[in-house]
């Protein structure tokens, strides 16, 4: 077998959640700086445990965080305390790309974020061939 695809396969199935690439308003805090202000950015994707977000500003790993994140299907943003799982700068910008694992969350918002993926990647897996095809008049 094709090696790259093993090693693809195996990763994904460490995965312990399923996540969706989704791009919702996210507001972090560092505990660790209670004078800072919260700052805003927007998700890269979101599951169950953790969410990934863009931000300018380099956070060391095990950082912990406050995150509010707006998700559409949820009328106040979901409050969780996270920690920083891993930091990657973005190629040719100065941006970093942030893993964050839940620690703290209640069950009400982690259903609320289940739900929204589990809601999320129903949709996208409707593909168009499996709609039927609208009844066309024959072509003349």
């Amino acid at each position: 077998m094709n090696s790259k695809v093993d090693n693809l396969e195996s990763v994904e199935n460490k995965r312990r959640y399923k996540r969706v690439d989704f791009s919702v308003p996210v507001v972090y805090k560092n505990l660790r700086v209670p004078t800072e202000l919260p700052v805003g950015s927007v998700t890269r994707n979101l599951s169950e445990g953790g969410v990934c977000f863009q931000t300018s500003k380099f956070i060391s790993l095990a950082c912990r965080l406050v995150v509010e994140i707006s998700i559409p299907t949820v009328l106040r943003p979901i409050k969780a305390i996270s920690k920083v799982a891993w930091i990657r700068r973005i190629p040719l910008s100065d941006q970093y790309e942030l893993g964050n694992q839940f620690l703290e969350i209640t069950k009400e918002d982690k259903a609320n974020i289940l739900s929204f993926v589990n809601q999320s990647l129903s949709v996208d897996t409707q593909s168009p061939s499996s709609t039927p095809a609208p009844n066309l008049p024959p072509e003349i």
